[in-house]
């Protein structure tokens, strides 16, 4: 049976924490994939820390682009996606055209839906702040707004993060 989760909240909300605990509680084998990329010397010290803190006997797979292929390929009943909205600016990095963006947003509910097990999807919101004052980051936050509107009407369960308490948006509380 398929179960995808969606988890969001803004930076620091406690997101990716309940993320890891809801698959932790699920006593399944789990893969972890990461999405980021170490481009400086505070993302190395940040991903360093990340994989510190995962328990030692998960599985972990760093994607940064090419991620439906990635949650296809994972063989463990649980996966766990951190994160949506740094997937889709690697993608916005690499000059894939929102309307490219949302067909791989498409791809990846295809493969979550169709994959047994449970699917983890951690993503930043960014919708709650002020308008950008530039083109580039309203387009980032206009695109994550979209995928984060798909992937959460495709999930079974929805919970919103604020000051690390979780909210029900949808499903089980």
């Amino acid at each position: 049976m398929t179960r995808v989760i969606f988890v969001t909240g803004g930076a620091r909300s406690g997101k990716s924490a309940y993320a890891e605990g809801l698959a932790a509680q699920s006593g399944e084998s789990v893969t972890y994939l990461a999405t980021a990329v170490a481009f400086d010397a505070e993302m190395q010290n940040r991903i360093g820390r990340h994989r510190a803190e995962r328990p030692a006997h998960w599985v972990t797979l760093e994607e940064p682009v090419n991620v439906p292929t990635a949650v296809h390929s994972a063989g463990t009943p649980v996966l766990l996606l951190d994160c949506l909205s740094v997937w889709v600016n690697n993608l916005m990095y690499h000059d894939f055209t929102d309307e490219q963006i949302l067909q791989a947003a498409a791809e990846l509910i295809h493969v979550a839906r169709n994959r047994a097990g449970t699917v983890i999807l951690v993503t930043n919101e960014v919708g709650f702040g002020i308008v950008p004052d530039n083109a580039l980051a309203r387009r980032y936050r206009d695109v994550l707004g979209w995928v984060n509107q798909r992937c959460a009407q495709a999930s079974d369960e929805a919970y919103l993060l604020v000051s690390g308490l979780p909210l029900t948006l949808k499903g089980k509380p």
